[in-house]
């Protein structure tokens, strides 16, 4: 399974993109604000890529420029009971050098409609721990709406608690904005 936008290619990852995830996954900018520590090792990241990373649904960020994996974006599985109907979370990370190019919020427009059609998703969550604010724009520029506030406990950080930001689009929302009605 792939998935194309104009300067991205989404697709499985591979062992093979070890190198580029741990360039930027050992960045302590782009873990620990998303709830994750920096990778340590080569090793760690290939690790990273044959467990969380082969799930269905997860891609490789890979920028058409030069064909270098740069982040990830996909659904995790993780489903809220808040939701009716079917639904997913969607959950991203990118190389702290290409924040501010727009390439997440390109990628996750790919994922909602992969999601909504092909998946067949009533609902699709995305959240934010407070202070990401760079998260918290993708997410809003993307059209998600804010939904609720709970609290969670960060295993890596020794169960340091955070606030957590929560939001949602529904399929009839997405539907709206494809057809330029906003729907939020």
């Amino acid at each position: 399974m792939q998935l194309e936008t104009k300067r991205l290619i989404l697709r499985p990852f591979t062992e093979e993109d070890a190198e580029d995830v741990y360039a930027y996954a050992r960045d302590p900018r782009v873990g620990p604000p998303a709830g994750w520590k920096p990778h340590r090792s080569l090793e760690e990241s290939r690790e990273i890529i044959r467990t969380v990373f082969s799930q269905p649904g997860v891609f490789a960020v890979v920028r058409k420029a030069d064909g270098r994996v740069v982040g990830s974006a996909g659904f995790t599985g993780r489903h809220r009971k808040e939701a009716r109907g079917t639904d997913d979370e969607l959950g991203y990370s990118l190389d702290a050098g290409c924040w501010g190019q727009g390439l997440i919020p390109e990628a996750v427009e790919a994922l909602l409609h992969y999601g909504f059609e092909e998946l067949e998703l009533d609902t699709i969550w995305c959240e934010h721990y407070d202070g990401n604010q760079r998260s918290r724009r993708v997410i809003r520029k993307s059209g998600f709406t804010f939904r609720f506030l709970r609290m969670q406990r960060l295993p890596d950080f020794d169960g340091e608690r955070r606030l957590v930001m929560v939001y949602s689009m529904t399929r009839p929302q997405w539907e709206a904005r494809q057809r330029g009605g906003g729907g939020a």
